[in-house]
Protein backbone atom coordinates (compact mmCIF):
# COMPACT_ATOMS: atom_id res chain seq x y z
CA UNK A 1 0.00 0.00 0.00
CA UNK A 2 2.83 2.44 0.88
CA UNK A 3 4.38 1.79 -2.53
CA UNK A 4 1.19 2.47 -4.47
CA UNK A 5 0.46 5.28 -2.09
CA UNK A 6 4.26 6.97 -3.28
CA UNK A 7 3.48 6.26 -6.68
CA UNK A 8 0.10 7.85 -6.77
CA UNK A 9 1.85 11.04 -4.83
CA UNK A 10 4.39 11.22 -7.70
CA UNK A 11 1.86 10.91 -10.32
CA UNK A 12 -0.12 13.77 -9.05
CA UNK A 13 2.94 15.90 -8.50
CA UNK A 14 3.78 14.91 -12.38
CA UNK A 15 0.67 16.05 -13.50
CA UNK A 16 0.71 19.52 -11.45
CA UNK A 17 4.29 19.96 -13.05
CA UNK A 18 2.58 19.32 -16.05
CA UNK A 19 -0.76 21.57 -15.99
CA UNK A 20 1.54 24.48 -14.91
CA UNK A 21 3.47 24.03 -17.58
CA UNK A 22 0.65 24.03 -20.31
CA UNK A 23 -1.05 26.71 -18.32
CA UNK A 24 2.30 29.07 -18.86
CA UNK A 25 2.32 27.71 -22.48
CA UNK A 26 -1.36 28.98 -23.05
CA UNK A 27 -1.04 31.80 -21.65
CA UNK A 28 0.12 34.03 -24.49
CA UNK A 29 -2.31 32.22 -26.99
CA UNK A 30 -4.90 33.41 -24.38
CA UNK A 31 -3.35 37.27 -23.99
CA UNK A 32 -3.96 37.46 -28.12
CA UNK A 33 -7.21 36.54 -28.20
CA UNK A 34 -8.60 38.96 -25.02
CA UNK A 35 -6.76 41.68 -26.50
CA UNK A 36 -8.24 41.37 -29.65
CA UNK A 37 -11.70 41.56 -28.22
CA UNK A 38 -10.24 44.49 -26.33
CA UNK A 39 -11.33 47.95 -26.88
CA UNK A 40 -8.35 49.91 -28.30
CA UNK A 41 -8.53 52.43 -25.11
CA UNK A 42 -8.42 49.74 -22.95
CA UNK A 43 -5.30 47.78 -24.49
CA UNK A 44 -2.33 50.08 -22.23
CA UNK A 45 -4.37 49.86 -19.37
CA UNK A 46 -2.49 49.11 -16.60
CA UNK A 47 -3.15 46.77 -14.46
CA UNK A 48 -4.82 45.27 -17.58
CA UNK A 49 -8.02 43.61 -17.38
CA UNK A 50 -7.62 39.28 -17.32
CA UNK A 51 -10.66 39.39 -18.99
CA UNK A 52 -11.71 42.16 -21.72
CA UNK A 53 -14.39 43.92 -20.12
CA UNK A 54 -17.11 45.30 -22.93
CA UNK A 55 -15.44 42.78 -25.39
CA UNK A 56 -15.98 44.06 -28.71
CA UNK A 57 -15.62 42.63 -32.38
CA UNK A 58 -14.79 46.41 -33.75
CA UNK A 59 -11.12 44.91 -33.89
CA UNK A 60 -12.26 42.42 -36.36
CA UNK A 61 -14.89 44.84 -38.54
CA UNK A 62 -11.45 47.29 -39.29
CA UNK A 63 -9.56 44.25 -40.20
CA UNK A 64 -11.94 42.95 -42.52
CA UNK A 65 -12.77 46.67 -43.92
CA UNK A 66 -9.24 45.65 -46.07
CA UNK A 67 -10.35 43.20 -48.81
CA UNK A 68 -6.97 42.98 -49.36
CA UNK A 69 -7.02 40.34 -46.06
CA UNK A 70 -8.79 38.14 -47.83
CA UNK A 71 -6.47 37.59 -50.87
CA UNK A 72 -3.94 37.51 -48.85
CA UNK A 73 -5.87 34.29 -46.95
CA UNK A 74 -6.34 33.21 -50.52
CA UNK A 75 -2.60 33.46 -51.88
CA UNK A 76 -1.63 31.72 -48.24
CA UNK A 77 -4.22 28.69 -48.55
CA UNK A 78 -3.12 27.87 -52.67
CA UNK A 79 0.51 28.35 -51.24
CA UNK A 80 0.28 25.93 -48.47
CA UNK A 81 -2.25 23.16 -49.76
CA UNK A 82 0.21 23.27 -53.27
CA UNK A 83 2.87 22.27 -51.51
CA UNK A 84 1.45 19.93 -48.82
CA UNK A 85 0.12 18.14 -51.70
CA UNK A 86 3.12 18.41 -53.86
CA UNK A 87 5.83 17.62 -50.76
CA UNK A 88 3.72 14.33 -49.62
CA UNK A 89 4.06 13.26 -53.15
CA UNK A 90 7.14 13.81 -53.66
CA UNK A 91 9.38 13.08 -50.65
CA UNK A 92 7.12 9.81 -50.85
CA UNK A 93 8.84 8.44 -53.79
CA UNK A 94 12.09 9.82 -52.53
CA UNK A 95 11.50 7.89 -49.40
CA UNK A 96 10.25 4.67 -51.23
CA UNK A 97 13.22 4.73 -53.51
CA UNK A 98 15.86 4.90 -50.60
CA UNK A 99 13.71 2.69 -48.31
CA UNK A 100 13.36 -0.04 -51.15
CA UNK A 101 15.61 0.59 -53.93
CA UNK A 102 19.19 -0.34 -54.40
CA UNK A 103 21.14 1.68 -56.57
CA UNK A 104 25.03 2.97 -56.52
CA UNK A 105 25.16 6.13 -54.21
CA UNK A 106 21.91 5.48 -52.04
CA UNK A 107 23.72 5.97 -48.90
CA UNK A 108 25.10 8.50 -49.90
CA UNK A 109 22.50 10.67 -51.39
CA UNK A 110 20.34 10.02 -48.01
CA UNK A 111 23.76 10.99 -46.17
CA UNK A 112 23.37 13.90 -48.25
CA UNK A 113 19.31 14.40 -47.05
CA UNK A 114 20.22 14.24 -43.47
CA UNK A 115 23.39 16.96 -44.24
CA UNK A 116 21.15 19.33 -45.11
CA UNK A 117 19.12 19.22 -43.17
CA UNK A 118 21.77 21.08 -40.69
CA UNK A 119 21.80 23.39 -43.05
CA UNK A 120 19.95 26.88 -41.63
CA UNK A 121 17.35 28.37 -43.88
CA UNK A 122 19.21 32.09 -43.83
CA UNK A 123 21.76 30.72 -45.62
CA UNK A 124 19.92 29.75 -48.72
CA UNK A 125 17.94 31.86 -49.02
CA UNK A 126 20.52 34.72 -51.45
CA UNK A 127 21.08 31.54 -53.57
CA UNK A 128 17.77 30.42 -53.78
CA UNK A 129 16.66 34.20 -54.74
CA UNK A 130 19.03 34.54 -57.45
CA UNK A 131 18.83 31.27 -59.08
CA UNK A 132 14.46 32.17 -59.07
CA UNK A 133 15.30 35.86 -60.16
CA UNK A 134 17.29 34.47 -63.11
CA UNK A 135 14.62 32.33 -63.99
CA UNK A 136 11.66 35.08 -64.02
CA UNK A 137 9.62 33.79 -61.31
CA UNK A 138 9.49 36.97 -58.80
CA UNK A 139 6.48 37.70 -57.24
CA UNK A 140 4.70 34.50 -58.71
CA UNK A 141 2.65 31.71 -57.24
CA UNK A 142 5.91 29.34 -58.58
CA UNK A 143 8.51 31.45 -56.34
CA UNK A 144 6.34 30.42 -53.40
CA UNK A 145 5.76 26.97 -54.35
CA UNK A 146 8.76 25.04 -55.90
CA UNK A 147 11.43 25.86 -53.71
CA UNK A 148 9.47 23.87 -50.71
CA UNK A 149 8.51 20.99 -52.78
CA UNK A 150 11.43 19.02 -51.97
CA UNK A 151 12.06 18.53 -48.35
CA UNK A 152 15.14 17.25 -46.72
CA UNK A 153 12.85 16.72 -43.33
CA UNK A 154 9.67 15.24 -45.65
CA UNK A 155 12.17 12.59 -47.79
CA UNK A 156 13.93 11.58 -44.26
CA UNK A 157 10.59 11.04 -42.67
CA UNK A 158 8.67 8.98 -45.12
CA UNK A 159 11.92 6.80 -45.85
CA UNK A 160 12.34 5.92 -41.99
CA UNK A 161 8.60 4.80 -41.70
CA UNK A 162 8.80 2.87 -45.20
CA UNK A 163 11.94 0.90 -44.38
CA UNK A 164 9.34 -0.94 -41.67
CA UNK A 165 7.31 -2.06 -44.45
CA UNK A 166 7.92 -5.76 -45.19
CA UNK A 167 9.51 -6.14 -48.38
CA UNK A 168 7.74 -9.27 -49.22
CA UNK A 169 4.43 -7.58 -49.33
CA UNK A 170 6.39 -5.29 -52.72
CA UNK A 171 7.64 -8.56 -53.80
CA UNK A 172 4.10 -10.45 -53.51
CA UNK A 173 2.50 -7.42 -55.97
CA UNK A 174 5.08 -7.82 -58.44
CA UNK A 175 4.56 -11.67 -58.60
CA UNK A 176 0.75 -10.94 -59.39
CA UNK A 177 2.37 -8.81 -62.08
CA UNK A 178 2.08 -5.07 -60.50
CA UNK A 179 4.18 -2.89 -62.30
CA UNK A 180 6.44 -0.29 -60.13
CA UNK A 181 4.66 2.63 -60.41
CA UNK A 182 1.11 0.47 -59.86
CA UNK A 183 2.83 -1.02 -56.56
CA UNK A 184 3.48 2.36 -54.88
CA UNK A 185 -0.02 3.75 -55.40
CA UNK A 186 -2.36 0.50 -54.40
CA UNK A 187 0.87 -0.62 -51.85
CA UNK A 188 3.06 1.54 -50.17
CA UNK A 189 0.60 4.77 -50.57
CA UNK A 190 -2.54 2.77 -48.43
CA UNK A 191 -0.28 1.67 -45.71
CA UNK A 192 2.40 4.76 -45.51
CA UNK A 193 -1.11 6.87 -44.87
CA UNK A 194 -0.20 7.86 -41.46
CA UNK A 195 3.14 8.66 -42.34
CA UNK A 196 2.23 11.02 -44.96
CA UNK A 197 -0.46 12.31 -42.64
CA UNK A 198 2.23 13.72 -40.34
CA UNK A 199 3.82 14.75 -43.02
CA UNK A 200 1.20 16.77 -44.29
CA UNK A 201 0.12 18.78 -40.94
CA UNK A 202 4.22 19.47 -40.72
CA UNK A 203 4.07 21.06 -44.07
CA UNK A 204 0.56 22.54 -44.28
CA UNK A 205 1.48 24.26 -40.97
CA UNK A 206 5.25 25.14 -41.85
CA UNK A 207 4.15 27.04 -45.24
CA UNK A 208 1.33 28.69 -43.88
CA UNK A 209 3.53 30.08 -40.86
CA UNK A 210 6.15 30.79 -43.20
CA UNK A 211 7.29 34.42 -43.27
CA UNK A 212 10.59 35.33 -44.38
CA UNK A 213 10.77 33.81 -48.13
CA UNK A 214 7.27 35.02 -49.02
CA UNK A 215 8.22 38.41 -47.85
CA UNK A 216 11.32 38.38 -49.58
CA UNK A 217 10.54 37.05 -52.85
CA UNK A 218 7.43 39.09 -53.77
CA UNK A 219 7.16 42.33 -54.31
CA UNK A 220 3.39 43.69 -54.95
CA UNK A 221 0.86 44.00 -51.89
CA UNK A 222 -1.62 41.64 -54.29
CA UNK A 223 0.58 38.35 -54.13
CA UNK A 224 1.46 38.48 -50.24
CA UNK A 225 0.59 35.51 -48.16
CA UNK A 226 -1.43 36.00 -44.78
CA UNK A 227 1.57 36.16 -42.81
CA UNK A 228 4.05 38.62 -44.87
CA UNK A 229 1.18 41.33 -45.71
CA UNK A 230 0.46 41.04 -42.00
CA UNK A 231 3.60 42.80 -41.04
CA UNK A 232 2.83 45.58 -43.45
CA UNK A 233 -0.10 46.34 -41.07
CA UNK A 234 2.26 46.27 -38.49
CA UNK A 235 3.49 49.23 -40.25
CA UNK A 236 0.76 51.26 -40.67
CA UNK A 237 -0.96 50.48 -37.23
CA UNK A 238 1.88 50.35 -35.13
CA UNK A 239 0.25 51.47 -31.96
CA UNK A 240 -3.02 50.00 -32.49
CA UNK A 241 -2.37 46.41 -30.24
CA UNK A 242 -5.63 45.15 -30.20
CA UNK A 243 -6.36 45.69 -34.09
CA UNK A 244 -3.18 43.77 -35.09
CA UNK A 245 -4.08 41.24 -32.32
CA UNK A 246 -7.01 40.68 -34.29
CA UNK A 247 -5.66 40.39 -37.37
CA UNK A 248 -3.02 37.89 -35.46
CA UNK A 249 -5.57 35.87 -33.95
CA UNK A 250 -7.41 35.43 -37.30
CA UNK A 251 -4.02 34.35 -39.08
CA UNK A 252 -3.79 31.60 -36.05
CA UNK A 253 -7.78 30.20 -36.55
CA UNK A 254 -6.77 27.99 -39.49
CA UNK A 255 -3.92 26.46 -37.33
CA UNK A 256 -5.69 25.48 -34.41
CA UNK A 257 -8.76 24.01 -36.35
CA UNK A 258 -5.56 21.70 -37.88
CA UNK A 259 -3.99 21.38 -34.29
CA UNK A 260 -7.93 20.02 -32.96
CA UNK A 261 -8.85 18.31 -36.08
CA UNK A 262 -5.47 15.80 -36.54
CA UNK A 263 -3.83 16.38 -32.75
CA UNK A 264 -3.68 12.26 -32.98
CA UNK A 265 -1.15 12.77 -35.54
CA UNK A 266 1.26 14.85 -33.58
CA UNK A 267 2.43 12.35 -31.44
CA UNK A 268 2.77 9.57 -33.82
CA UNK A 269 4.75 12.49 -35.83
CA UNK A 270 7.44 11.77 -32.59
CA UNK A 271 7.64 7.95 -33.26
CA UNK A 272 6.78 7.48 -36.93
CA UNK A 273 9.46 5.05 -38.56
CA UNK A 274 11.10 4.70 -34.55
CA UNK A 275 10.06 1.38 -34.61
CA UNK A 276 9.95 -1.46 -36.94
Amino acid sequence: MKAKTKKNIKKAISLLILAVLASMAFIPLYWMVATAFTQPSLTMKFPPDVIPKKPTLQNFSDLFERSIIFRWTLNSFIVAGTVTFAQIFVCAMAGYSLAKKRFPGSKALFSIYIASMMIPTQVTLVPLYILISKMGMIDTYQALILPAIAAPFGVFLMRQFMVSIPTEIIEAARIDGAGEFRTFIEIIVPISKPAMAVLGIFTFMGQWNSFLWPLIVTNTIQMRTLQAGLSLLQEQVPMQYSYLMASATYSAIPMIIVFLAFQKYFLKGITVGAIK
